[in-house]
């Protein structure tokens, strides 16, 4: 029986709703990140192959466990925590924005009225998911680059999380740390609307129809719900996003250029490249994330309202 905490009488304040968000996505993270890893390994195969296209027979990884297997046998397990520490730094200042400010937000072009239509969800959606980027895109930078390095190669491309930084500032200028936020930007507007508003769609169906109550299973189940559209959704964009992110200064001359340049050289099904691993990261992660958020709201006002009446 899956057990957790009631809600409570008072509704989350906006602090404990952008805390909460921001934990419940660390810990979704360390929980899914080889599969993060694994996604970001598929999506840039391929693409040094230049005009040859990416075979079969060259492939170095296939499917999302093939990946993960042969990493760890080639690089050692470590490698699939690559970037973690940004991806942590990401997640802090990126989830608490996009997710924790999301309520607020939706009241905000609501006028603070009970009922939400779809149009003001979506505002909602894309206006926290582009501000979160504008915040954490250097994070995200320095995350895909980490996870796309291979060790076996010999040379490593940045020593450490601050080394990353430093040197693409260097290398690269203050542009580098924000390379690929257009793409970035409209990844997330489209993952985040489809995210929270499948989310809270799927939820509030589920609530209405009095198939579930406001607990654990209704929460896993629109998580879930939520992570098959998103993957859907996002992936394209998602692809587009880890290639330019990735690549070497002057490879693409835009975004739009990486895109046009995947679907010439590796037809339209690159564009769902690695889509198994974003599913099951995604899926796991929305999981992960919204029954840790659901829970620790309710626990971040549990302690509050103890501590403001002990007796």
């Amino acid at each position: 029986i899956m057990v957790g905490f009631k809600p409570t009488d008072v509704p989350p304040t906006a602090t404990v709703k952008f805390l909460g968000a921001g934990t419940a996505a660390c810990i979704a993270d360390l929980i899914t990140f080889p599969l993060d890893t694994a996604k970001v390994r598929l999506q840039i195969q391929g693409e040094s192959q230049g005009a040859i296209r990416a075979s079969s027979a060259t492939a170095q990884y296939r499917g999302v466990m093939g990946t993960i297997l042969t990493m760890v046998k080639t690089e050692g397990p470590g490698s699939l925590y690559n970037g973690l520490v940004a991806g942590l730094q990401r997640q802090m200042s990126f989830a608490s924005v996009r997710i924790g400010l999301y309520d607020s937000v939706k009241q905000f072009y609501t006028k603070g009225s009970e009922h939400a239509g779809i149009g003001s969800r979506l505002l909602a959606g894309c206006t926290t998911g582009a501000l979160a980027v504008g915040i954490a895109q250097p994070t995200d930078v320095v995350k895909v680059r980490f996870q796309a390095q291979a060790r076996a190669g010999g040379s490593r491309r940045y020593q450490g999380t601050v080394d990353a930084y430093k040197t693409i500032a260097r290398e690269e200028g203050l542009r580098g740390l924000w390379k690929g936020t257009s793409p970035n930007v409209a990844r997330n507007a489209i993952v985040n609307c489809a995210e929270l508003v499948t989310y809270d769609l799927i939820k509030d169906a589920l609530l209405k129809a009095h198939l579930m109550t406001d607990d654990l299973p209704c929460h896993f189940t629109s998580a879930f719900g939520a992570g098959f559209c998103t993957t859907i959704i996002a992936s394209p964009v998602d692809v587009v996003k880890t290639r330019y992110m990735n690549s070497a200064a002057g490879q693409y001359a835009s975004a739009g250029h990486c895109a046009l340049t995947m679907l010439r050289k590796e037809g339209p099904q690159a564009f769902y490249k690695g889509f198994m691993p974003s599913f099951l990261r995604l899926g796991s992660w929305n999981v992960v994330m919204f029954v840790t958020y659901e829970q620790l709201k309710r626990a971040l006002m549990a302690a509050r309202s103890s501590r403001e009446a002990p007796f």
